[in-house]
């Protein structure tokens, strides 16, 4: 099989170990109406450091098999919304604490 890169979107993770389902969506146009649909796809994709969330936006490649259904591998996280939440979190909570210093300091 020819190297395949896919992009699409985490749905499902957690429930098998080092494992996550992609959604990978494509458009394709109707023969006969020629209008364009979407037309989408799950696969199973082996995740070697369990390090992919829900809704992370992530390439996956085709590789040999891993097991039965997972035929492809995680090659990269595009995006991560619950990593960016988390951050942001983070740089409010030390800046809410650095007014403070300040105005204790002067």
């Amino acid at each position: 099989m020819p190297p395949l890169a896919l992009r699409g979107i985490v749905t499902k993770v957690g429930f098998m170990n080092r494992t996550a389902t992609v959604l990978v969506s494509r458009w394709a146009v109707h023969k006969i109406t020629g209008k364009r649909m979407e037309r989408s796809k799950k696969y199973l994709t082996h995740d070697q450091e369990n390090q992919l969330r829900k809704d992370d936006i992530v390439v996956i490649r085709n590789c040999p098999p891993v097991s039965k259904l997972k035929r492809f591998k995680l090659e990269a996280v595009l995006r991560s919304p619950e990593k960016e939440r988390e951050l942001q979190r983070a740089s409010a909570q030390t800046h809410a604490h650095e007014p403070q210093q300040n105005a204790s300091a002067s």
